[in-house]
């Protein structure tokens, strides 16, 4: 690879790194907030009326699987950047280089859809939030410098 691919490569994975942190940081404070939730099952008076979410008690409240399911949606774009970034950096063509370069853009661009909503639904705070959108966002521009120098080429 060359010295700027390594460079490239270098962003995806620290930017793939904070990903995982990050997920594993919110599913764990998701289950505090499931352990809180079966103690307040636990302290139920008898005859107190309850929703029916609470009637099942082997299952997880709606806004802790949304947690869950935003923090899967951007692990899954989140590392896949780094990826398809190494696949085109070792791509048998330049159609497949191009190919997976573009791939690369589309899912730095749809994790930054992913941390917009976290941030939104006040899963992770402002801090948080602009310390890794800016860090996906410097991505998107890199790899988007990258497709369009790939586009002006032929």
């Amino acid at each position: 690879m060359s010295i700027i691919s390594d460079a490239i490569q270098a962003k995806c994975l620290a930017f793939g790194d904070r990903v995982i942190k990050l997920n594993d940081y919110l599913l764990a404070q998701a289950a505090m907030e499931h352990e809180k939730y079966k103690k307040e099952l636990r302290q139920r008076k008898p005859g107190q009326k309850t929703s029916s979410i609470l009637h099942l008690p082997s299952s997880i409240p709606l806004h802790l699987q949304s947690v869950s399911n935003l923090c899967n949606q951007l692990l899954r774009a989140g590392t896949s950047i780094g990826a398809n970034n190494a696949e085109a950096c070792n791509g048998i063509s330049k159609a497949d280089f191009k190919s997976k370069s573009f791939i690369a853009l589309k899912e730095a661009r749809e994790s930054l859809y992913w941390i917009e909503l976290l941030h939104r639904n006040s899963f992770i705070d402002d801090r948080q939030y602009e310390s890794i959108y800016g860090d996906c966002e410097e991505l998107v521009k890199v790899l988007h410098h990258r497709c369009k120098k790939i586009n002006d080429t032929e």
